[in-house]
Formats: C-alpha cells, sequence, structure tokens
C-alpha cells in the first residue's frame, strides 16, 4: 500500500520539514524567478540536506498549492510518523522517567467545533509553541489537516500529534481515566483561568468563538474557567484564547513551587 501523501507550501511549513525529515520530501519546487536572500537561504538548506530541487512556473505552483499563498515554495511530501491515536501519546507520557513526568506533565489540546482551517493551524502553532503533547478534535465537527492548515501552522502540523475523535464526550472521559483533569472554558464560570492550578496533567476543552463548547461536552469537564473580558469585545478567536489558557499553564509550570501567588 502506497504512503499517504500531502502538500505543503510557504517557507514556514516547508523549512520545518526540510529540518525534521528531509527524507520524507519527494518533491520540491520553487520559483525560479525569485533569488532574494530568504529564498537563496532555503535553497542552500535544501541542497545540503540533499533534496532535489525543481524550477516550475508561477501557474504549477499555484495550481500545486491550490491557491494558497505558497511564497515560492511548494513540496509534495509523505506523512510523516506521529502519534496516531490517543492511547498511543497517553502511553508515551506515561513511559517518561518519572522525573520527566513531574517537570513536564501532560498537557492536551481539545477543539470542539473548530472548522475554520486558519483557526486550526493558528490554534496548532500555538500549541507546539506552549509545548501541547497532542490536539484532539471530533471528527464530525472539526477541520481536518490540510495545506491550508499546515501553512498556517508554519511547521507545528509536523510536530503536534492531531488526533480526531468518534466520541468528544466519551475521550474526554477517558483521560479522566488516566489522570488528567478536564478543564473548558466558558463565559459564566465561578472562576477565572488565574485561579486554577494547572501544575499537574490537564485537558484544556476549547469551544468554537460564539457558539462555545456543546452541552454534552461542556458537562464533561471536571471544571470550567472563564478568561477574564475587561473591554467592549465579548470574546476571543479560540487560537487566541487558547493561547491565553496554555501560556498560564506554562507560566505556572516554569515558576518554582510556593512563589506562584495567582493559584489559590
Amino acid at each position: 500500500m502506497a504512503s499517504e501523501t500531502r502538500v505543503l507550501y510557504g517557507f514556514h511549513a516547508v523549512g520545518v520539514r526540510l529540518k525534521m525529515a528531509p527524507a520524507s520530501i519527494l518533491e520540491l519546487y520553487v520559483d525560479p524567478t525569485r533569488r532574494d536572500a530568504r529564498m537563496k537561504q532555503f535553497l542552500a538548506r535544501a541542497h545540503e540536506a540533499g533534496v532535489r530541487v525543481m524550477e516550475v512556473d508561477g501557474a504549477r505552483l499555484a495550481g500545486l498549492a491550490g491557491g494558497g499563498h505558497h511564497q515560492g515554495v511548494v513540496a509534495r511530501v509523505s506523512a510523516v510518523e506521529l502519534a496516531r491515536t490517543l492511547d498511543d501519546v497517553l502511553d508515551q507520557l506515561q513511559a517518561r522517567p518519572e522525573a520527566e513526568r513531574r517537570a513536564d506533565p501532560a498537557l492536551l489540546l481539545v477543539l470542539d467545533g473548530v472548522t475554520d482551517p486558519h483557526n486550526l493551524g493558528a490554534c496548532l502553532r500555538v500549541a507546539d509553541a506552549a509545548g501541547v503533547h497532542a490536539v484532539i478534535a471530533p471528527k464530525d465537527r472539526a477541520c481536518g489537516l490540510n495545506a491550508t492548515v499546515a501553512k498556517v501552522a508554519s511547521g507545528a502540523a509536523e510536530t503536534v500529534p492531531y488526533l480526531m475523535v468518534t466520541n468528544l464526550a466519551r475521550t474526554l472521559q477517558s483521560l479522566k481515566d488516566r489522570g488528567l483533569w478536564v478543564v473548558g472554558t466558558s463565559d459564566a464560570a465561578p472562576r477565572t483561568l488565574y485561579e486554577l492550578d494547572w501544575r499537574g496533567p490537564v485537558a484544556l476543552v476549547m469551544g468554537a468563538e460564539g457558539s462555545g463548547l456543546r452541552q454534552l461536552v461542556r458537562r464533561s469537564c471536571d471544571e470550567l474557567v472563564a478568561i477574564p473580558m475587561r473591554g467592549a469585545v465579548e470574546s476571543l478567536n479560540v487560537s487566541v484564547a487558547s493561547a491565553v489558557c496554555l501560556y498560564e499553564a506554562v507560566r505556572q509550570r516554569l515558576t518554582p513551587a510556593g512563589l506562584s501567588s495567582a493559584v489559590a
């Protein structure tokens, strides 16, 4: 059976693949009219990695990228082997030495109803930056990985497992059974995210802007927290809201025990 292939485009997305798994790049196409410093640096990296570069015209690049903003760089690649199931992710986390588990507790991002590829790509980028171990979404109300997601994610689609599950509420229960504290966000929550202790294994559940979490998903959470909104706008884009919450977890985990005044 032939391995799955996909298209990546743009300097960030292709550059990360070139850095992380150059052997997976099957075909690399570039715009021969672009000879600026960024392109020269990119081509030098490609040649150093032993990747063959083919020059094609703008129309061919646009067709390969599906009309996306390719910046003169498009690649056809084979799929990178990331964890395929949630059990794979959790088993790998549990198998780490105890000291590593304490220093870097499980941190998962769960997206309920995020269907826009730009939002998903931005969420993956935030997840990678914050050290999230996997992003989870339901199969029936979510965007799949595609070239637009990969472009917006700036390479994070190649580093963070994106797992689509059949039943999100059941998956949240499985996370609880594995010892994770499941935290959702809600404007009506009695506590803010800054009053929560994020230093243990946590799964953050985010809903789409406007609609928020579905009722069953909301009820499946151990706790709901609110993001303080001090201005006129009523909500944040899901990727921005995810960043706010995830980086509070990062802040607390980087703060020596006993020095975090924000945690009750």
